[in-house]
C-alpha cells in the first residue's frame, strides 16, 4: 500500500491545463466560484417566492441576512449597514469555502494560507482606510489610549501598533490552522480504516473504531466550519468598530 500523505490533498493541480509557465486555473479558483454561484443561488432562488409565509429556503435566505445584519448593527453601530455587503460576502464565501471542502474529492481553499492572509489583509486594508476616512490623523490616537499617562508611551505605543499589524496575521492563520488541522485527521483516520480492514477479520472489526471517529469528526467539522466563518466575520465587526469609534 502506497504511504499515506495526508497533506497531499491540500496540493494545487490544474483543472484545465497550464496557461504559459507558472499560471494555471486550480481546483481552489474552481470551488471559490462555486461557492460563489451557490450564495449568489440560495438569496436569489430563496428570495425569488416573497411569500408572507416563507419556505425552507426563502426562510433560511432571510435568517441569513437578518442574522449577519444584527451582527453588523450590534457591534459596530448604526454604521454598520454600510459595511454590510462586505460582511456578509465575507462570511458565506468562508462558510461555503468550509462546507464544500468536507464533501467528497472537492477541494478546501481556505485550508490555504494564501486564501485565508488574502481575506485578512482585505479586512485590514478596509479598517485602516476607513479609520483615515473617518477620522484623519486622529487616527493615530488608537495606539496611544486616552488618559493613560504620557510616561508609558515608549511602551505602550509599540505594544498597539504591534497588535495593529498582528490582526491579519491572526486573521488567517486562526482559519488556515482549523480547516487543514480537521481535513489532516480526518485523512488519518480514513487511512487506518483502510489499513485495518485490509488485515482479514479481525482488522475489519478494529476498523470500526477509526470509522466511527472519522463519523464524529464529519460533525465536528461541520461545526468547526460555521464556528469559522462565524468568528472571521466577528472579529471583522470588532475592528471596524475600532476603526470608526477609535476605541
Amino acid at each position: 500500500m502506497a504511504d499515506m500523505n495526508p497533506l497531499e490533498q491540500f496540493t494545487l493541480e490544474p483543472v484545465f491545463g497550464h496557461f504559459g509557465q507558472q499560471a494555471h486555473f486550480s481546483q481552489a479558483n474552481l470551488m471559490m466560484i462555486l461557492a460563489g454561484t451557490l450564495v449568489l443561488l440560495l438569496l436569489r432562488v430563496g428570495m425569488a417566492p416573497k411569500s408572507v409565509v416563507p419556505g425552507r429556503l426563502q426562510a433560511l435566505a432571510e435568517m441569513s441576512y437578518q442574522g449577519i445584519m444584527s451582527m453588523a448593527v450590534g457591534t459596530i453601530g448604526e454604521e454598520g449597514k454600510r459595511f454590510f455587503p462586505f460582511i456578509f460576502t465575507l462570511f458565506f464565501f468562508i462558510l461555503f469555502g468550509n462546507i464544500l471542502g468536507l464533501l467528497p474529492f472537492s477541494f478546501t481553499y481556505t485550508s490555504h494560507i494564501a486564501v485565508t492572509f488574502g481575506l485578512a489583509m482585505l479586512v485590514f486594508v478596509l479598517i485602516t482606510v476607513v479609520s483615515f476616512a473617518v477620522h484623519g490623523l486622529h487616527f493615530f490616537s488608537y495606539f496611544f489610549p486616552a488618559g493613560a499617562p504620557v510616561f508609558l508611551a515608549p511602551l505602550i505605543v509599540p505594544i498597539e501598533i504591534l497588535s495593529y499589524l498582528s490582526r491579519p496575521v491572526s486573521l488567517s492563520v486562526r482559519l488556515f490552522a482549523n480547516m487543514l488541522a480537521g481535513h489532516v485527521m480526518l485523512d488519518v483516520f480514513a487511512y487506518f480504516v483502510i489499513l485495518l480492514g485490509g488485515a482479514g477479520i479481525v482488522g475489519g472489526i478494529a476498523a470500526i473504531a477509526p470509522m466511527g471517529l472519522d463519523v464524529v469528526m464529519i460533525g465536528f467539522e461541520l461545526l468547526v466550519a460555521f464556528l469559522q466563518a462565524y468568528v472571521f466575520a466577528v472579529l471583522t465587526c470588532i475592528y471596524l468598530h475600532d476603526a470608526v469609534h477609535l476605541h
